[in-house]
């Protein structure tokens, strides 16, 4: 991918108003700890996260992507007006269908002519809706097209937080920590031919994309079956456990959350014993990550990804100024950073304060960067984005 025509005009966000601990969320899962003989401070110790942000509750995600957006705007000449395009690229999403790109569309009040749409790659979200928009630009269908997210932790972490209480085991432990490292937030990228400014700033170079889609087991975020909610539907023991067997198992579930989600058909095993009224009850959030196996096929996907990059960017290693990287933890900021050959000074990270936020860690890492003067013009700057599936999207930009 080469782009002549695209540039960055600007990045907004928006912080939570409400700041969690590591400590405080220790706290809530204090008996776990006990029951496992888990040390105070493992949370922070392992991830290098301090602390990270929640949304009050009830908080819209499009009232989140919209104060981004805004912000984003008011540091442009662009109008509400002037947006051909508006993608919403968030993991976290207000409904199934509409897309939440038309709630944000119609607090920023865009044009009717403009394309609203959602689009999904889990933590590559927003890297991909910038590809998305830079490819209609470059191809001269759209001047000027904003990519918008909001991420919210507050709801799956108390979910997990229960799981782990219900569960104490090592392996809910384990497979529940990268969860807890989830933080919140909502960022806004406008992109634009640069016929709204005179300023040649940001502008977008390439990128290269690359795919392990053997891995996208490793980290799952979606709807399951509460064995407990269902255990108040059943009638027997017996039943419950045969429930769980031939309902829950990981490769099932999707297909039958889509049945049940429709209220048309149910798994055989449920169908006879379940009033479909209820069902909703007993759907609940779950999200698993084997994070070892994540680092490892993680770093493996980066590093090609990383050597075709500097090759299609025409770059030598010591040639890129700055990377911004999507934000995981200390673990894998120190791994992905040494095999890459990149020295931690040239890479600006804020997942001690922020968390992993998704898709908007990095846009909102790469807006503070500018702000704290960590980006300067002129730099080569490379965006690092990984996600779970696993895909790797790198993007060179001349700031």
């Amino acid at each position: 991918m080469n782009y002549n025509r695209v540039h960055i005009e600007s990045i907004g966000y928006e912080l939570p108003p409400n700041v969690v601990t590591s400590d405080e969320l220790e706290q809530r899962i204090a008996p776990v700890y006990e029951r496992l003989h888990v040390p105070p401070g493992q949370l922070e110790a392992l991830t290098g996260i301090a602390e990270r942000r929640w949304w009050d509750e009830g908080h819209a995600l499009s009232d989140g992507a919209a104060a981004a957006a805004r912000k984003a705007l008011e540091q442009s000449h662009v109008k509400p007006k002037d947006i051909e395009a508006l993608v919403y690229t968030g993991v976290c999403r207000e409904h199934f269908e509409p897309a939440t790109a038309c709630a944000v569309a119609e607090k920023l009040g865009v044009s009717d002519d403009t394309f609203v749409y959602d689009l999904s790659n889990a933590c590559l979200g927003v890297l991909n809706g910038i590809i998305d928009i830079a490819n209609r630009i470059e191809l001269k269908q759209i001047k000027c097209g904003m990519v918008v997210s909001c991420e919210s932790a507050r709801e799956i972490n108390e979910i997990t937080i229960q799981r782990m209480l219900d569960n104490p085991t090592m392996d809910e432990f384990t497979s529940s920590l990268a969860t807890l490292t989830g933080g919140s937030g909502a960022a806004a990228v406008l992109l634009t031919d640069k016929s709204f400014t005179l300023s040649r700033r940001r502008k977008l170079l390439g990128g290269v994309s690359k795919a392990a889609p053997e891995h996208h087991r490793l980290c799952r975020w979606g709807v399951t079956l509460s064995p407990i909610e269902m255990g108040k539907m059943l009638f027997s023991p017996d039943k419950l456990r045969m429930a769980v067997r031939d309902a829950l198992s990981p490769d099932g579930i999707p297909a039958a959350v889509k049945d049940l989600m429709t209220n048309e058909h149910l798994p055989p095993v449920l169908a006879k014993m379940l009033p479909s009224e209820k069902l909703p009850n007993a759907l609940t959030q779950v999200m698993k990550t084997d994070s070892v196996a994540v680092l490892k096929h993680g770093v493996e996907l980066g590093v090609r990804t990383w050597g075709a990059f500097l090759g299609g960017m025409g770059w030598a290693r010591d040639q890129v100024d700055k990377v911004i990287c999507h934000q995981v933890g200390s673990g894998h900021r120190e791994v992905i950073l040494r095999e890459l050959g990149i020295p931690p000074e040239k890479e600006f990270p804020t997942y001690p304060y922020l968390g992993n936020i998704g898709t908007v860690s990095l846009p909102l890492s790469a807006a503070l960067a500018e702000q704290r003067r960590f980006l300067n013009p002129g730099d080569r700057v490379g965006f690092l984005g990984i996600g779970s599936g696993l895909n790797c999207l790198m993007i060179g930009c001349e700031w």
